[in-house]
Order: C-alpha cells, then sequence, then structure tokens
C-alpha cells in the first residue's frame, strides 16, 4: 500500500515538472505569438492613450523574469496625422506577468524606457509639458475621479475606478526637448526617473535626476492621493528639488482644480543668489553681491497670490523676520511686498540685488535692468536695528525699496548715524528715452569727523557737527555713466570745530617759497575754525564751487573752482585771508566804514582728487 502511493506521488510530481518544463519552454513561443505581436503595442496604447507604434522587432526574455524587449518604440497622439512621437525610445523593456501571458493577457508588473526623448510644448499656464494623449485608461481614471469631484465627492470611489495596475516606470539616460525657431533643443539631459503608482488609486512617488544647464539636480516628490490630486482635489503632496546653486522643498498638501493653491511649510535654501540667477539665465549686474540666502516660511496661495507667513528669512548671514505677498498681476509679472525686520543687515548687497549704485567704485558697464528690479515689481518695507552701507555704521533703520513701471526707487526715511540723523535716497526712471537716475542725501546734525572718515574724506573736512546735503540728476545706467552726466547741487555748514588734513604753517612757508608741492607734504595737522560752508552747483558731470569757505576769527581760508567727475581733476583757486573787523564809529554805534586791506596768500590748486598740489599765485585775490 505504501509502495503503491509512492509511485503515484512519483508519478505526479513527474507530471507536474513536465508540465512545469514545458509551461517554461512554451513561454517564449506563446508570448511572442499571443502577445509581443501587436498586443504590447495595443495595451501600452490603451493604458497611455497615445498611439504606440513599435518599429524594431520584438524580444521575450524569460530568465530571470518574463521581459518584452522592444525596440524603436513611439508614442504619438491619435489625432496627429503627422504621428510625430511625443515620446521616442531606442529600447523599452516591460516587466509581464508569466502566468496571465500563458492565459493570452498582458498584464504590466515594470515598464524601462531606455534613452527615451520626450518633446515638450510651453502650455498657456507657461509650464513645459509633453502634448496631452487623447484617452487611456488613466487619463479615464482622471475623468471619472475629476467627475466624482466635482460631483460633491470628498474623494473618489475606488470602486468605480479602473482597477488597471501600472506598476513602475523607469527611464534611464533619457533627455526632454522642445521647439524653439523650429528645432529641437535640449531642457535636460541624463534623465534618470522612477515613478512607482500601483494602481490609480495607490499612492504614488517619483525620484529622479537630471542635468539642467550644466548642473545635476535631483527630484523628489510623494503624495498619498495621486488621483484625487490630478482631478482637482486637495491631496497631501511633499517635494524636493536639490542642486549645487539651490534647495527647495515643500510639505502640506495641494489642489489642482481651475484655480490650483498650496498650503503647507516650505524651505529654500541657496550658498549665492548670483549663482541661482546665472544658472536660471537671468543677467544679474557684477556689483550684485548677496552671497547665502534662505527662506523657511508657511505658504498659502494660488496662481493668482502666495502669501509666506512668518517668514524667517537669512540674506547673506543677516536673519530677519517678516511676511511677505506674491502676486501676479497684469503683463505676468510678479510683485513681491511685505515687511522684513532685521537685527543686523548689510545694506550694500541687499541694494545691490535692485540697483547697480550700490558698488560705486566698480568701474562696469552694470545696468538696472541686470539686477531683480528687472525682473519683478517691488514694495518691501525694511528695519534693522543695526546696520551698514559699506563701512557706515546706522542704527534704528526704517528704508523701502518700490519697483513699478519701470521706476526704481531704494529710500531710507530715517537713520541715526555720525551722532545724527540720515536721510537718503536712490531713483531709477526707465523711460522710452533712457534711464534717469536721481541720488538724494540728508545728513543733519552729523560729527563731520566721523562722517568724512566713513566717505573717504579725510582731507580738509571739518570736523564740528554739521549738514550735509546732495542732489543728483543724471542719464545712465551705471554710476559712472550718471555722474558724468549728472546735474544737481551740494551744499554743507558746519559750526565749530577744525579743518583736518592741513598744518597751515607749514602750508604757508611751503607757498611763500614759490613751486609747487604736493598738498600731501603739508597735511600732518589741522585748523581750528570757528566754522565753515560749502555751496557748489553740478553740470553735466562738472562740480563747480561757488563758496567753500572756513573761518577763524577775521581770518578765512577758501576756494573756487571745477572738478569734472570724469578724470577726477582739479582746477583751483584758493586763499588765505587774515581781515580785521571795521573801526567803530563816534557815539557808541556801529557804522558801515571801508574795511582795511587783508594780508592774503593766494594758490592754485591742481592735480588730482587723490592727489592734489599746491602753486602760488602771486598778487592780491578776492576777500
Amino acid at each position: 500500500m505504501t509502495s503503491s502511493w509512492i509511485r503515484r506521488g512519483s508519478w505526479a510530481l513527474g507530471i507536474a515538472a513536465a508540465v512545469a518544463a514545458l509551461g517554461v519552454a512554451a513561454l517564449p513561443y506563446v508570448a511572442s505569438n499571443r502577445i509581443v505581436r501587436d498586443r504590447i503595442a495595443w495595451e501600452m496604447s490603451r493604458w497611455t492613450g497615445y498611439r504606440v507604434t513599435i518599429s524594431g522587432s520584438p524580444r521575450i526574455e524569460v530568465w530571470p523574469q518574463l521581459n518584452a524587449v522592444l525596440t524603436q518604440v513611439s508614442l504619438s497622439k491619435w489625432s496627429d496625422a503627422e504621428r510625430q512621437p511625443a515620446i521616442y525610445a531606442e529600447r523599452v523593456e516591460v516587466g509581464l506577468s508569466a502566468m496571465a501571458a500563458l492565459r493570452g493577457e498582458v498584464r504590466f508588473s515594470s515598464t524601462r524606457l531606455i534613452r527615451p526623448t520626450i518633446k515638450v510644448e510651453r502650455t498657456a499656464s507657461g509650464l513645459y509639458l509633453p502634448p496631452m494623449p487623447d484617452g487611456g485608461s488613466i487619463g479615464r481614471a482622471i475623468e471619472t475621479a475629476r467627475a466624482m469631484v466635482e460631483a460633491g465627492a470628498a474623494e473618489p470611489d475606488p470602486a468605480a475606478l479602473p482597477r488597471d495596475a501600472i506598476g513602475s516606470v523607469e527611464i534611464r539616460d533619457g533627455r526632454i526637448v522642445t521647439k524653439v525657431n523650429g528645432k529641437d533643443t535640449e531642457i535636460l539631459t541624463g534623465v534618470g526617473a522612477r515613478a512607482n503608482w500601483a494602481a490609480p488609486g495607490a499612492p504614488a512617488s517619483l525620484s529622479a535626476s537630471a542635468i539642467w544647464r550644466g548642473e545635476n539636480i535631483a527630484i523628489d516628490a510623494a503624495t498619498q492621493k495621486p488621483l484625487l490630486l490630478a482631478a482637482g482635489g486637495t491631496a497631501p503632496l511633499s517635494f524636493s528639488v536639490k542642486a549645487a546653486p539651490a534647495n527647495l522643498s515643500f510639505e502640506g498638501k495641494a489642489g489642482l482644480a481651475a484655480n490650483p493653491f498650496v498650503e503647507g511649510d516650505v524651505k529654500f535654501q541657496s550658498p549665492s543668489l548670483r549663482r541661482v540667477m546665472e544658472w536660471t539665465g537671468m543677467r544679474m549686474a557684477n556689483s550684485t553681491s548677496i552671497s547665502a540666502v534662505s527662506i523657511s516660511s508657511r505658504l498659502l496661495g494660488d496662481a493668482e497670490r502666495m502669501k509666506f507667513e512668518n517668514a524667517q528669512i537669512a540674506l547673506g548671514g543677516n536673519p530677519g523676520t517678516g511676511a511677505l505677498d506674491l502676486g501676479y498681476g497684469e503683463g505676468g509679472r510678479p510683485t513681491l511686498s511685505g515687511t522684513l525686520a532685521f537685527d543686523t543687515l548689510d545694506l550694500g548687497p541687499f541694494v545691490s540685488a535692485f540697483t547697480p549704485l550700490a558698488n560705486p567704485s566698480a568701474l562696469s558697464a552694470d545696468d538696472i535692468d541686470a539686477t531683480l528690479a528687472g525682473l519683478l515689481n517691488l514694495d518691501l518695507r525694511l528695519s534693522a536695528v543695526k546696520a551698514t552701507a559699506g563701512n557706515i555704521p546706522l542704527t534704528a533703520l526704517a528704508a523701502t525699496i518700490q519697483v513699478k513701471d519701470g521706476l526704481s526707487v531704494f529710500d531710507v526715511s530715517d537713520a541715526a548715524a555720525f551722532g545724527g540723523n540720515i536721510q537718503t535716497g536712490i531713483r531709477f526712471d526707465r523711460t522710452p528715452g533712457g534711464t534717469l537716475a536721481e541720488i538724494r542725501l540728508l545728513a543733519s546734525d552729523i560729527n563731520g569727523a566721523a562722517f568724512g572718515s566713513a566717505v573717504g574724506m579725510t582731507r580738509l573736512m571739518p570736523t564740528g557737527k554739521g549738514t550735509v546735503s546732495v542732489i543728483l540728476k543724471g542719464p545712465g545706467k551705471s554710476w559712472n555713466s550718471v555722474m558724468e552726466n549728472a546735474d544737481g547741487s551740494i551744499s554743507a555748514t558746519f559750526g565749530p570745530g577744525a579743518l583736518s588734513g592741513l598744518d597751515l604753517a607749514a602750508f604757508l612757508k611751503r607757498n611763500s617759497e614759490g613751486g609747487f608741492f604736493p598738498l600731501d607734504d603739508v597735511a600732518n595737522g589741522s585748523v581750528p575754525i570757528d566754522g565753515a560752508e560749502f555751496k557748489a552747483s553740478v553740470a553735466k558731470g562738472v562740480v563747480r564751487i561757488e563758496k567753500a569757505q572756513a573761518n577763524q576769527g577775521a581770518s578765512r581760508l577758501w576756494l573756487t573752482g571745477i572738478m569734472p567727475y570724469a578724470g577726477r581733476g582739479l582746477a583751483l583757486t584758493g586763499g588765505i585771508s587774515n581781515q580785521q573787523p571795521p573801526a567803530a564809529a563816534s557815539g557808541g554805534e556801529s557804522a558801515e566804514a571801508p574795511a582795511p586791506a587783508a594780508r592774503q596768500t593766494q594758490f592754485f590748486v591742481g592735480g588730482s582728487w587723490t592727489a592734489p598740489f599746491i602753486s602760488p599765485i602771486a598778487g592780491p585775490g578776492p576777500n
């Protein structure tokens, strides 16, 4: 009895092994005849909604798993009579279910596209997408889900959705191109991606890498409800984009209805704003020097307006907080508005992002169109406990930056500096006739010595308390072009103090000896004064000194002449006079009387702004 059961079992095992061997042996024949021959192309078309054409001879691989290897595969829209491929792959490997294949069915477990070319077009929303297919299982699932959402369902009913298995889709060594002037132009190269979406009702994820404008980028995205998201409903979404120039991440929820929206936490970080702008193809002025930038904020908004709430911002190592609003008006130019508060702020790099005048020492042809002002409208209010503008320290800063319709304005409405108060502004007005710049400065009750040291005017600078006013206007797009063509005025008044950088006794001695000499030779000293006054007009970049006078009792030191900005030359006449006051009239009342002749030393100042020289002038001069 026992041996009989053993013999029967052996026969059963042998028959099962034979059937299995025959099945394996039959797989290539069955697959090649019942599936590959048009069936896979038909199934891919039914799944994607594209017309699928396989030009190469298919091949079936059985081990280690059942794969169909297809070559020269094109996917085009059914409505395209010319059958221009939206996707073309040199090779497509399709993983198949072996048992389904024996039943004459096609069930994809995976799809791998080798060296595909994906063609995209710019849509009305500004995104680059491939031509949308005509139907397909995925498209029908999205339409079904959209109808449910529009009917009021919180999310699509899984029972009413297609149950097609999608599996994983992988891309290797792909590229994405678009038409530019009739020619295919690469947007992304070296594309590698893997998307996992088991079925329409299942979660989905994407991991991708590519090369964009010479930089490697990595993209990760995931959602628990991809079909709800595609149908216009609200679904959780996370994604990140990582590259050497910048990193961006989002965690929250999104909706892709007629008016798409997002709500969640967003983070952006870049080691260099300049590098980001250059990488994205936006021209930047050479003076733009903002280094590291980071933003962390709660993001809420739709396609027309984004709000950054509780924003934590760091600009070049200067941390700040505030709220920002990004809107899109007519013409598609974004408008950024809001308020930012800093403990410390370096204004130079910040302002350089919006105006090329932030670095006057840079002899460049940078223009306002090469700054962020050429990219967006702006209305920002800034405040800082402490700030610096170059080497100028400021406290209690209140400032605004405004950019709109070709007008760019940076204003410091209030700041404490040099023991007094500073108000200043830079304004660019771009008109069809050219760019007009305006620079204004009002420094009130400041310490002259501190002001002169900060702006590099240590020679013959009054050290007492005073007020300085500068108003300049001129055409041009760079600091040099504006200053070489500027019109305006410069004025200053100072109280008791001293003139720095002048040894008066040594000056008079050298001037009396004749011959010219550098002003640096007599610069080791200072001259006490009761006050000083300066007035000058500026025309076409030439400073014409109308009055430059310092008084000490009955003595005065004066200068007149011109100082052109171009070439930085000097052509000045000066003098030092000592005049006695008029005698008192009889009866104790003062009366007008001719002043006695003044003892006066005259001289000529030539050379350059940085290296002036003195040459004596013989004869009397103006009093």
